[in-house]
């Protein structure tokens, strides 16, 4: 028999070895090929980070949205704000027109019975006179003038009696003694105010038909009285109260026309805006 080879030193033996050896170079090259790799590829981000980033995202999205938000807020608070100044520096102008028409009313009528008591005192001063210089046997007419001077001054006080009954807001007990002046003074010089002041008296009392036809009769009766066309103004207002708005139009519009330069026109223009305004 021959002689058994050498463990280990056959060719066998030798291609274990060469493979074993290629194995562990492979093994070498693709741990350094992994290193690269990872040195040159960024790794992956952390899932928790990419969420907080876009809830920052979605959260300064939401800011700025918020933010214009508030502005159109405050810019519509804003021109609302002026909208209600504008409003009120209207109201303000038409309650400085109708307190001033009432300050000129009051001045006229003070005006107005100044004038007549004037005149009246120097009737009476007259009718005086008239009787100190006349014979003895006339008595008669001395009588007649004093009489006549008697019934102004009752005329006067009845008048006045009235009227401040309205200033002082007794308003029914006005409407009375108005009435009663009317009827005992038909023919009075202060008988075209007593009218006017009556109707002024049923329309604060808001009664308004009454009032209406009061005013009514001043423009009837007494078409040349200075207190026509506050009188035609209120007819118009109590048309408005009843809310009869084609009539009070009307009326509104011939006080405009005719009287355009006087407190009354003004207030009646305005009372026309405003209809206009409410779509009447």
């Amino acid at each position: 028999m021959g002689e058994e080879p050498a463990r280990g030193t056959g060719l066998p033996a030798v291609i274990t070895r060469i493979s074993r050896g290629s194995f562990g170079l492979s093994a070498a090259c693709i741990a350094a090929l992994a290193m690269v790799g990872c040195a040159s590829t960024p790794p992956d981000q952390d899932p928790v980070q990419i969420k907080l980033n876009d809830v920052d995202t979605r959260l300064a999205r939401i800011e700025r949205v918020l933010a214009n938000q508030s502005l159109l807020d405050l810019a519509n608070q804003n021109e609302a704000l002026r909208a209600d100044l504008r409003a009120m520096h209207n109201d303000i102008d038409q309650l400085t027109n109708s307190l001033e028409a009432g300050r000129k009313q009051q001045r006229d009528l003070y005006a107005d019975l100044d004038r007549r008591m004037k005149a009246l005192e120097s009737r009476g001063g007259a009718a005086a006179g008239s009787g100190a210089g006349a014979a003895s046997g006339d008595a008669g007419a001395g009588g007649s003038g004093a009489d006549s001077a008697a019934g102004a001054a009752d005329d006067k006080a009845a008048y006045q009696t009235a009227f401040d009954l309205l200033k002082n807001s007794q308003y029914d007990r006005a409407i009375a003694a108005f009435q009663k002046f009317l009827a005992t003074y038909p023919t009075s010089q202060l008988a075209d105010n007593a009218q006017y002041w009556l109707g002024e008296a049923y329309y604060v009392n808001k009664s308004f038909p009454e009032a209406q036809a009061a005013f009514q009769r001043v423009v009837d009766k007494y078409p040349q009285s200075r207190k026509r066309p506050d009188a035609l103004l209120k007819i118009g207002y109590c048309q408005y109260e009843l809310k009869q708005f084609d009539q009070a139009k009307g009326t509104l519009s011939q006080v405009t026309s005719q009287f355009a330069d006087t407190p009354a026109g003004h207030l009646a223009q305005q009372r026309l805006d405003k209809m206009a305004t409410e779509q009447h």
